[in-house]
C-alpha cells in the first residue's frame, strides 16, 4: 500500500508539472554586469534593447558598478562585488555593459567556462584580455566623431571652419583621444579644424562652454559628460550638466549618442545608440544559449554605423534648417 501510494504521488507531480504553464518553468539566468548605474541614459538603452529580446525567455538579474559617479579607487573593489555577485548567482551567461565591467572583471571570466557577452567597448578588448577567449565575445561601441562632422557642414551656409568638441576623462574620452584623434588634441575633419578636450572640473567645463564662441568656434559639441566633478569633488549629475551647457553655449550644440539629443540638449546629428548595442549583444547571448555556438565564433561585432537624429526644438533656436535629403531621412525626438 506504501508503495502504490508512493508511485501515485510522483505520477501526481509529474502530471502537475506537465500541466504547469511554460512561464512556471525555471529560467536560464543572465547576469547583466553593468560598468554605470540604471539611471544612466545609455545603460537605460542599451538594458532596453536587451530585454527586447531576452526578457520574455530569460531570468535577467543585473549588478551596478556604478563607475560613472564613484570616485576610481573605488572601481576595483567595485569589480570584487560583481564578481561575488556572480559566484552567488551562477548564471547561464554574463553580460558585461562597457569597459570597465569588461576591465576589471575580462580577465578573471577568461578563466572560466561560462559564456560571456560584452556590449558598449570602446578600446581594443584585447587590452582587458578579452581577445580570441573561446567563451567570450560581443559588440564594440565605435563614436562617429567624423562621419557626425562631415555630415553637419551642410547645416552651415556660411561655413564651418572651428569646432570644440568637450568630453569629460573617463575611458570613453581617452579611447577617442587616441583612436580618432591619434593622441592629438587637433585634428581636420572635411575642412574643418576639430579642437578636443577632455576635462574633469565642473567649472572648467562651463569656462569653456562660456568662451567658446569668443575663441573663434562655429559649433560646439558635447561627448560623454558624466565623470564631472565640482570644486567640493562631488559628482556633478549628468542632467545638470546637459540642460546647463544647452542653456549657456552660445554655439549650435552637437551630440555623438542619442541620450544628449532634445529640448534643453543638443541639436542631435549621426549618433549612436544604446538601444542598437542591447539589442546585438541580446541575440548574441540567446544564439549562444540555444546552440552549440563557440561564443568567440560570433564576434566581436559592431553595432550600426549610426541614425540621423535631431531635435526640432534646437534647430529653430539655433536658426538651423536640415538639407532635405538628410530631413527626409532622419527621426526627431520632439
Amino acid at each position: 500500500m506504501r508503495q502504490l501510494v508512493s508511485i501515485l504521488g510522483r505520477l501526481l507531480c509529474v502530471f502537475l508539472l506537465l500541466l504547469a504553464p511554460t512561464g512556471a518553468l525555471a529560467k536560464q539566468k543572465i547576469l547583466v554586469i553593468q560598468s554605470y548605474h540604471q539611471e544612466h541614459p545609455w545603460d537605460k538603452s542599451y538594458i532596453e534593447g536587451l530585454e527586447s529580446v531576452l526578457g520574455e525567455h530569460y531570468q535577467l538579474l543585473y549588478f551596478q558598478m556604478d563607475t560613472k559617479r564613484i570616485p576610481r579607487s573605488r572601481h576595483r573593489s567595485r569589480g570584487e562585488l560583481a564578481w561575488q555577485r556572480y559566484l552567488d548567482v551562477k548564471p547561464d551567461l554574463v553580460i558585461l555593459g562597457d569597459d570597465n565591467a569588461l576591465r576589471y572583471l575580462g580577465q578573471r571570466f577568461a578563466k572560466t567556462l561560462v559564456p560571456v557577452v560584452y556590449l558598449g567597448i570602446n578600446n581594443n578588448p584585447r587590452r582587458y584580455h578579452a581577445h580570441q577567449r573561446d567563451n567570450i565575445t560581443g559588440v564594440l561601441e565605435r563614436p562617429l566623431i567624423k562621419r557626425s562632422i562631415s555630415s553637419i557642414k551642410p547645416l552651415f551656409p556660411n561655413g564651418l571652419n572651428r569646432m570644440l568638441i568637450l568630453f569629460d576623462d573617463g575611458i570613453t574620452a581617452k579611447t577617442v583621444l587616441q583612436e580618432i584623434f591619434g593622441g592629438d588634441t587637433q585634428l581636420r575633419v572635411s575642412g574643418v579644424d576639430v579642437e578636443l578636450r577632455l576635462i574633469s572640473r565642473w567649472d572648467t567645463w562651463q569656462q569653456a562652454v562660456n568662451t567658446a564662441k569668443d575663441e573663434g568656434f562655429d559649433a560646439i559639441a558635447f561627448g560623454r559628460y558624466h565623470t564631472l566633478r565640482d570644486d567640493r569633488n562631488q559628482y556633478v549629475d549628468a542632467s545638470k550638466v546637459i540642460t546647463w551647457s544647452s542653456q549657456h553655449t552660445p554655439l549650435p550644440p552637437f551630440g555623438f549618442w542619442d541620450f544628449a539629443v532634445g529640448k534643453n540638449k543638443t541639436i542631435g546629428g549621426l549618433v549612436l545608440f544604446g538601444y542598437e548595442q542591447g539589442r546585438i549583444a541580446g541575440e548574441m547571448a540567446h544564439t549562444i544559449l540555444t546552440t552549440d555556438v563557440i561564443p568567440q565564433s560570433l564576434g566581436p561585432k559592431t553595432a550600426e554605423k549610426g541614425r540621423y537624429l535631431f531635435s526640432r526644438s534646437q534647430l529653430e533656436r539655433h536658426h538651423l534648417t536640415l538639407p532635405r535629403k538628410m530631413a527626409n531621412k532622419a527621426n526627431f525626438v520632439e
